[in-house]
C-alpha cells in the first residue's frame, strides 16, 4: 500500500518521464541530419540540440531522485528506492558529462540504463498483477537490449572510436535504435508505475473509491 507521499512520488516520476520523452523528440527534430538508427542518443548532447537534451536528461534525474525520496519507507520499497536513486544519479550524470567525456559518460549512461531496468523488475514486489508482470517484462526488455547494445559495441571495437558501428547485435535497427529499445521500456514502466502510486494513494486517503458498488434490490 502506498503512503500519501506516494502521490507526490508518482507525480514527480510522471513529469520526469513525460518531459524527457518530449525533450528527446524536440532534440531529434532540431538536429539536422540526425539518424535515429545510426546516431547514438548521446550525440544529441553535443550537437545543436545539446541544450534541450542535456537539460531534459538532468531534469529527469533530479525529479526521479526527489520522487524516490517520497516513496514509502517500508521494507518492500527499500531496494526499489535505492535502485531508482542510482538510476537518477546516472541520468543527472548524462546531462552533465556529455559523450565528450568518454569514460565518465559511459559509466553514468550504464547506471541510468541498467538501474532503470532493474528498478522495473524490482517494482514487482510493490505492485499487483497485471502491473507486476508488465513491469518485469519491460525491465527484462531494457536489460536484454542493453546486453545486445554492449555486445555490439564490444564486438565492433566501438568502445574506442566514435564511428557508428554495424553489428548483428543491433538486430537491423542500428545502435541508436537499440539504445531506444533500452530507454523506452524503462520510461514506459516509470509512467505506469507513477499511475499506480497516484491511484493507490488516492484509494488510501479515500477508501470509498475502492469500495465495491452496492447493488440496489428491486422493489415490489
Amino acid at each position: 500500500m502506498a503512503s500519501p507521499n506516494g502521490r507526490i512520488a508518482g507525480i514527480l516520476f510522471l513529469v520526469a518521464s513525460a518531459q524527457f520523452m518530449l525533450g528527446l523528440v524536440v532534440a531529434e527534430a532540431s538536429y539536422s541530419g540526425y539518424s535515429v538508427a545510426d546516431n547514438y542518443i548521446s550525440d544529441l548532447g553535443v550537437g545543436p540540440s545539446s541544450l534541450v537534451f542535456n537539460s531534459s536528461a538532468f531534469l529527469f534525474g533530479v525529479l526521479s531522485f526527489i520522487g524516490a525520496y517520497f516513496l514509502p519507507r517500508t521494507a518492500d520499497f527499500m531496494h526499489l528506492t535505492v535502485l531508482l536513486i542510482l538510476m537518477a544519479i546516472g541520468a543527472m550524470g548524462v546531462g552533465i558529462f556529455t559523450s565528450a567525456f568518454t569514460t565518465i559518460h559511459g559509466v553514468v549512461s550504464l547506471m541510468a540504463f541498467g538501474f532503470g531496468g532493474l528498478s522495473a523488475i524490482a517494482s514487482f514486489k510493490v505492485s499487483k498483477l497485471p502491473l507486476s508482470a508488465i513491469s518485469v517484462t519491460l525491465g527484462v526488455m531494457t536489460l536484454g537490449a542493453l546486453a545486445l547494445f554492449a555486445g555490439g559495441l564490444v564486438t565492433t571495437g566501438s568502445l574506442t572510436n566514435s564511428e557508428p558501428p554495424v553489428s548483428e547485435f543491433f538486430l537491423g535497427i542500428g545502435p541508436g535504435g537499440m539504445e531506444r529499445m533500452i530507454v523506452y521500456p524503462a520510461l514506459i514502466w516509470l509512467i505506469l508505475f507513477s499511475g499506480h502510486l497516484i491511484t493507490s494513494s488516492e484509494k488510501q486517503e479515500n477508501p470509498e473509491l475502492g469500495a465495491p458498488i452496492k447493488k440496489v434490490g428491486k422493489c415490489g
